[in-house]
């Protein structure tokens, strides 16, 4: 008895799966773009807006006495430093790309990547 380990729909489907990652790659590849600013908050509150361009090193005072060193230099940003106990926000990488962000729970600081152009997202509530 003979079976076949991969059938013709098996193959149909890995074909089309393979196909569609392709698409979304390229995708994703042509519509990144490399963001200006580097925006802080604190506790939801923007508190610092540097431009990615202009290297530099800055101490972030966060929620309740923490602290994070954020470094800017050659277009990128990443955190040095941080005074969290689990230090997750420094492996979060170099960030330099629209939509980017990094982000340390315990000190509740969000450092993110915007254009120029990005306004405040309005948020319909009911109260």
């Amino acid at each position: 008895m003979n079976k076949k380990i991969i059938g013709k729909n098996d193959l149909i489907l890995i074909i089309s799966l393979l196909i569609m990652t392709s698409v979304v790659g390229v995708i994703i590849f042509f519509t990144k773009h490399e963001g200006k600013q580097v925006v802080v908050s604190v506790d939801g509150v923007v508190t610092d807006i540097y431009s990615i361009e202009d290297d530099g090193t800055y101490e972030i005072q966060g929620y309740n006495g923490g602290r994070n060193i954020l470094v800017i230099a050659d277009g990128v940003a990443y955190m040095s430093e941080a005074s969290c106990p689990d230090h997750l926000c420094m492996g979060m990488g170099r960030i330099s790309n629209v939509g980017q962000s990094i982000i340390c729970l315990p000190n509740r600081v969000v450092v993110e990547i915007r254009d120029e152009k990005t306004v405040e997202p309005e948020y319909d509530t009911v109260s």
